[in-house]
């Protein structure tokens, strides 16, 4: 019964999978991880040369600046979970094609609806379109709350934006500022709807 999954067994799905091609490029997949019962669900795009050697999301600068941002939000990594639309990396860190977000999406939809996060925190243009099915960029988005389905969806410029320009840096800052306020008033904010994770 699907009811009676865990994390685990979608781990195992994951490492296991060959739903599409970039299991043949991949060193490992990057399934995610952190606290299973988190209140915060953080979503990147997918796994970089980095992730793919260690089979760990957010690990390098990106991964440094994305603790200390949390931080801001009175929050620890241990505290979240963080995983990506795609589990394995594009060649060249190009963008996720379309068979691959249908092949790769079905775990990320069970993964919330087993973690059952308070707020999805989105990171940079991609993971966010996905999650709010919207065309619109982050520099439009960013800092506000929507709702997809029954999640609250709160997106953010991603981590290593702060690193290849300065000036985004405090923007990042203050949404995860804006973040620490959401989660201390319990996750109820006004959101906007959109379709979106289920």
């Amino acid at each position: 019964m699907a009811d009676s999954r865990t994390l685990d067994d979608v781990r195992a799905d994951v490492a296991a999978c060959r739903r599409c091609p970039l299991c043949d490029g991949r060193t490992n997949t990057v399934f995610g991880n952190g606290d299973p019962q988190a209140r915060v669900l953080v979503v990147g795009e997918a796994p970089g040369k980095n992730e793919d050697k260690q089979g760990e999301p957010f690990v390098g600068a990106a991964g440094r600046n994305l603790s200390e941002f949390l931080e801001i939000a009175g929050l620890k990594r241990e505290q979240i979970f963080i995983a990506n639309v795609l589990k394995c990396r594009p060649p060249d860190n190009r963008d996720p094609r379309p068979d691959e977000i249908a092949a790769c999406a079905p775990f990320l939809r069970e993964q919330t609806r087993l973690i059952n996060p308070d707020v999805i925190v989105t990171l940079g243009n991609f993971a966010t379109k996905f999650i709010l099915k919207t065309e619109r960029g982050i520099t439009s988005l960013h800092g506000q709350t929507f709702m997809a389905g029954r999640f609250k969806v709160f997106p953010m410029f991603h981590p290593a934006a702060a690193i290849y320009d300065r000036t985004k840096r405090p923007l990042i800052e203050e949404d995860f500022a804006r973040l620490g306020e959401i989660l201390r008033a319990g996750g109820a904010t006004e959101g906007t709807e959109h379709e979106g994770v289920r």
